[in-house]
């Protein structure tokens, strides 16, 4: 899809250039700004920026890097809590923090990893298996763009109500897209979530992970500089796909003038990106690189603006040496195209035959389309004709910065009031029986390998641990067995009951979930998916998550190394309890083994174990998978974040990993009765638990200690005779720790007082599980 005719970016070639010498000679002329998502303030300003009114180049580099998008106009005033409270220890490993293509942390021998979690949100939903595969292409590029080559991906989904018409739609093409790109490019998927729930309908959330390697003396950055270097752009050639859209289509609601200001979502071949990846790899090797960029959202005019902005140099751009699908583009369409697999480069003049050699190696298509100046301008040429003078910095990072209203909703108080307490809980065996099963074979519960099984976990022969298991784990390192842990992790619903809670629990389960494979927390990625920036309600909820995450993040002694913000995902009107998605931000931790043959894994193999609850259970129902399954009820407060907790069992896990835990699984959505559930289905060994002790320790009643969703507990199953050294563990760190019972057989039994007992085979539990989305989408 083009521009419409009357569009600013728009030129036909037989009207003349607009050239800067005409913009400056036309100044009441005023260009077509809205058609580009430009509100007229935001107009003035370029006018005053550039002292004339803008070219349509102009105007087109503008928009698009302008965009809520790209820019985080609505959040950067907020977002720089995560660089304000990050302290000297947190940045101990960290090696590129935020303001890169993506965040470097060092874990060790001279190793490093990068990471980093976007959205492909809105694209997803117009185009769901480019917009899903387009997503996942383009994290993969922000990782190539740091040096590192890409290990593994993950990935978070969220979609509409199960049984809605439309969800089918969304969710083959989501899954298609997200396996297909990534099994095409070699890269594991080792980990994500996939979830339902009708406030995702006309916004899925398709939010990609993925991780690089690297040595730290081969980090790249994203600056231009060096006058007389030249600027190279390679790859795929630059068509009229994706003109202007993740950047427009994530900076809007789809009511906002939609279809008219639909962009076209752009088209992805994961062939071309291996060929990239490897390309650039013998690049960064052969040392012909200065600075490097990927082109993702906004193009060239991201590209070109970063480069030119972070490295404080100028930059001349000769447009018509841009390699082009479609030869009828104009300079507008050119600029703001998002065309996927391209990258440029920044080249010493001495070493650009030998950069030549390589891309011609691999058969990638190169042009020389300029150099960097000392001027601190960015200047475009198209043709001879001057369509592009601007000082980069005022393109790429000095756009506009909003703070915008905000304020607790006016329907916040009531829904907190509307609590789990009245709710009727299941008071003897058949009843429990009953919603055990309810929850198992609930979608969000529900095993997610009809999706998860289209992924390759184990391709590079570097997985130790992927899908079902906590956390994917990775080798780095054969030689010693360095790797690394990743989980993320987002809950809606404790976020809508509140925001700031409800970001600080994500970053807890992220963090639970990766110690209890064994690895030490590191660092933090997150995604942050919210509704209207312009609704205050959605802007108090976003304001809130930030603040809670980074609040958390410092108290865990853990930095935010990067991420992404997406906004406008509602379509309801604003003011209203469901005006926009549930608030969803996702949050990614990274943690180190020192050996990943010592990772825990979720599920026991063998009979006879000991098995340990960690953690207390308090009355938490709210917002719990057992409120939604059985009563259809969101309401009240989430559970209690108690991040001292949350580290010392943290340092428990990892203590007892290789040795010490047979197995380990966290307690999050379903609470205790999930977890078990999760445990005896993973290998088929059943598990005999008593609650008696449980029930009395803690005060509560057998619903409670099932379904309650308190934090800072696990599961462990004890090796043989290593029961003393987990308790001393726990004794030496507080953590309360009880015996609840012993691996075997081939069902979950339950006691209860009274010598009642819930029965649940294995086989049962499984078939239960596993067929909950196949009968909805296979």
């Amino acid at each position: 899809m083009t521009a419409p005719a009357d569009h600013p970016a728009t030129q036909t070639a037989a009207s003349a250039p607009d050239t800067v010498e005409r913009a400056a000679a036309s100044p009441d002329e005023v260009l077509p700004y809205a058609g580009l998502g430009l509100k007229r303030d935001e107009y003035d300003r370029i006018v005053a920026l550039l002292g004339r009114r803008p070219t349509a180049a102009e105007l087109a580099m503008y928009s698009v890097m302008w965009s809520e998008h790209c820019s985080y106009k609505s959040s950067k005033v907020h977002l720089s809590q995560f660089g304000d409270k990050t302290t000297d220890a947190m940045r101990e490993h960290l090696l590129v923090g935020i303001g890169q293509n993506a965040g470097v942390v060092d874990i060790g021998d001279g190793w490093a990893v990068t990471f980093k979690v976007e959205s492909h949100n809105h694209p997803s939903f117009v185009e769901p298996y480019q917009g899903a595969a387009t997503g996942v292409g383009g994290i993969v590029r922000d990782i190539i763009s740091m040096g590192a080559r890409p290990v593994a991906v993950m990935d978070q989904l969220r979609f509409g109500a199960v049984d809605h018409p439309d969800t089918a739609r969304v969710v083959h093409g989501v899954v298609a897209g997200v396996g297909g790109y990534g099994n095409c490019l070699g890269l594991p998927n080792i980990g994500g979530e996939t979830e339902f729930d009708a406030s995702y309908q006309g916004n899925p959330l398709v939010n990609a992970l993925c991780v690089g390697v690297l040595r730290h003396e081969d980090i790249h950055l994203a600056n231009a500089s060096g006058a007389g270097n030249k600027v190279v752009l390679f790859g795929a050639r630059t068509g009229g796909d994706g003109i202007g859209g993740a950047s427009i289509l994530a900076s809007e609601t789809f009511e906002d003038g939609m279809p008219t200001k639909r962009p076209s979502v752009q088209v992805g071949d994961p062939f071309m990106e291996k060929v990239l990846i490897e390309c650039c790899l013998e690049l960064y090797a052969a040392h012909v690189v200065e600075g490097i960029q990927d082109l993702g959202a906004a193009g060239i005019s991201c590209a070109t603006s970063e480069l030119a902005s972070n490295g404080d140099s100028g930059m001349h751009v000769d447009l018509e040496n841009v390699l082009l699908r479609d030869p009828s583009l104009n300079a507008g369409e050119i600029l703001m195209s998002e065309s996927q697999e391209r990258m440029m480069a920044v080249v010493a003049p001495d070493k650009l035959d030998e950069f030549l050699a390589v891309t011609g190696k691999w058969d990638v298509e190169t042009a020389v389309i300029g150099e960097v100046t000392g001027d601190g301008r960015l200047t475009i040429d198209h043709h001879g004709h001057r369509i592009v003078d601007v000082d980069p910095k005022t393109v790429a990072h000095e756009g506009p910065v909003y703070d915008r209203p905000y304020a607790r909703p006016a329907w916040q108080d009531r829904l907190a009031a509307d609590t789990a307490a009245a709710l009727a809980r299941p008071s003897d065996a058949a009843a429990l029986r009953d919603q055990i099963l309810a929850l198992a074979g609930s979608p969000n519960l529900a095993s997610a390998a009809w999706v998860t099984d289209q992924y390759d976990r184990y391709v590079q022969g570097n997985t130790a641990l992927s899908q079902p298991d906590d956390a994917g784990v990775v080798r780095v390192d054969e030689a010693t067995g360095l790797g690394v842990a990743v989980a993320t992790d987002a809950n809606g619903r404790f976020t809508k009951l509140d925001p700031r809670t409800g970001a600080a629990q994500a970053l807890a389960e992220a963090y639970r979930n990766v110690a209890t494979v064994g690895a030490r927390p590191l660092a933090v990625t997150d995604c942050l998916n919210f509704g209207s920036p312009e609704d205050p309600d959605a802007m108090w909820q976003l304001v809130e998550a930030i603040t809670g995450l980074a609040d958390a993040c410092q108290e865990l002694a853990i930095p935010v190394t990067g991420g992404n913000v997406s906004l406008y995902n509602g379509t309801g009107e604003p003011g209203r309890i469901d005006s926009s998605i549930n608030p969803t931000p996702v949050v990614g931790v990274l943690g180190v083994l020192d050996d990943v043959a010592r990772a825990t894994p979720s599920g026991w193999t063998e009979t006879g174990r000991a098995v340990y609850l960690l953690g207390t259970t308090a009355e938490e129902l709210d917002g719990s998978v057992w409120s939604d399954v059985v009563h259809s009820h969101l309401g009240g407060v989430p559970p209690r974040v108690d991040l001292e907790a949350e580290r010392a069992l943290a340092e428990v896990l990892t203590g007892a990993a290789g040795g010490t835990a047979h197995a380990a699984h966290d307690l999050s959505a379903g609470g205790l009765s999930q977890a078990l559930i999760d445990a005896v289905t993973r290998f088929g060994v059943g598990a005999e638990i008593d609650l008696i002790g449980v029930l009395e320790r803690d005060g509560i009643d057998a619903a409670t200690a099932l379904f309650s969703e308190s934090g800072a507990r696990a599961l462990v199953a004890v090796a043989t005779g290593q029961e003393p050294v987990l308790e001393e563990l726990c004794a030496a760190r507080g953590v309360p720790a009880l015996r609840i019972g012993t691996t075997g057989g081939d069902e979950l039994r339950l006691g209860l007082p009274g010598g009642a007992a819930v029965d649940l085979p294995v086989s049962e539990l499984r078939e239960v599980s596993a067929g909950t989305l196949p009968r909805h989408f296979a």
